[in-house]
């Protein structure tokens, strides 16, 4: 690594610590990321503005310095060429693996395939990995989801979380994306209430694609008791968004009940949300002078979400 990139991640790294906890003994740090088509490399330090793939080893360094201040992530948007995705996995060091579904076929999964990057050092799959699939209906086939959402389990320190990650359909309007959204609400919802199932805190995270509270999409995400926490209600989140244009793509939540009083009552077990959640901003600290739209090739155009739990 070039002197001057190796400073960047040093920098990168501080700035992210000024934002993102540090691991404790105690506590547990989520992220969801979708990074922009994350599939070809350039390899070189500093690929030219004529490359392609834009992205290079330099913006690799980065998002594996983003990346590394995190227990486990979820990635949207891995594409069917992992050259990048190896690439940031070397980045990070023999302490990080990966999980990754295969591509979902068709022209509505965008050749795509969701990714689990996690540091052995903090947690450990504990054995479940699985794509959910509608079951029929009426002795019909179901219509599936346009990228197959990915579960898998993990522990640490005794305490077993599963994730499951999405990457919900775009179309040309948020009335195309509530059939994908209810039905994936409601399918973890049955998952969550089956009794002597392997479903012990169930977390969602991804790519939701929805509008903000109070819009019809935003219901149907709610509507079976995911809870996402308010903390991260009004964050961007992408680099694109503005007071006059802000969007609630990403969203991180899992099963809570309302009681009476209006207060929520987490289902969560082992685990507790510490009430620190955010996102970050990358953008003032990484490729200074370049515009947001060739930024959003090298590193994303989407910020990080990311949450902490403590072990109870």
């Amino acid at each position: 690594m070039p002197v001057d990139v190796r400073a960047e991640v040093s920098r990168l790294k501080a700035a992210v610590s000024t934002v993102v906890p540090a691991p404790t003994a105690s506590n547990l740090l989520v992220a969801s990321w979708n990074l922009r088509a994350l599939a070809g490399l350039t390899d070189s330090w500093d690929a030219p503005p004529t490359a392609s793939p834009k992205r290079d080893r330099r913006a690799a360094a980065l998002i594996a310095a983003i990346i590394s201040k995190f227990d486990v992530v979820a990635l949207q948007e891995v594409r069917r060429d992992t050259s990048a995705l190896r690439t940031v996995l070397a980045e990070l060091g023999t302490d990080w693996q990966f999980l990754c579904t295969d591509v979902t076929e068709g022209h509505a999964g965008g050749g795509e395939r969701l990714t689990f990057l996690f540091d052995t050092t903090r947690v450990k799959p504990s054995g479940l990995v699985g794509e959910i699939v509608l079951p029929p209906v009426a002795g019909s086939a179901a219509r599936q989801f346009a990228r197959t959402p990915y579960a898998a389990s993990f522990t640490r320190a005794g305490v077993e979380v599963i994730l499951t990650t999405v990457h919900v359909i775009w179309g040309n309007a948020p009335a195309v994306r509530i059939p994908e959204v209810t039905a994936f609400a409601q399918w973890m919802r049955q998952w969550a209430r089956r009794s002597r199932d392997w479903n012990t805190n169930l977390l969602v995270l991804g790519d939701f694609n929805l509008e903000g509270p109070g819009t019809p999409i935003y219901r149907a995400f709610i509507s079976t008791g995911l809870f996402p926490p308010g903390q991260l209600s009004n964050l961007p989140r992408t680099i694109f968004d503005s007071p006059k244009s802000p969007h609630h793509y990403d969203q991180i939540a899992w099963f809570s009940t309302v009681k009476a009083d209006g207060t929520v009552d987490s289902l969560l077990d082992g685990l507790a949300f510490t009430g620190r959640a955010g996102n970050f901003d990358f953008v003032p600290h990484v490729y200074p002078a370049m515009s947001k739209t060739s930024l959003s090739w090298r590193i994303s155009d989407h910020y990080p979400l990311w949450i902490e739990f403590a072990l109870t």
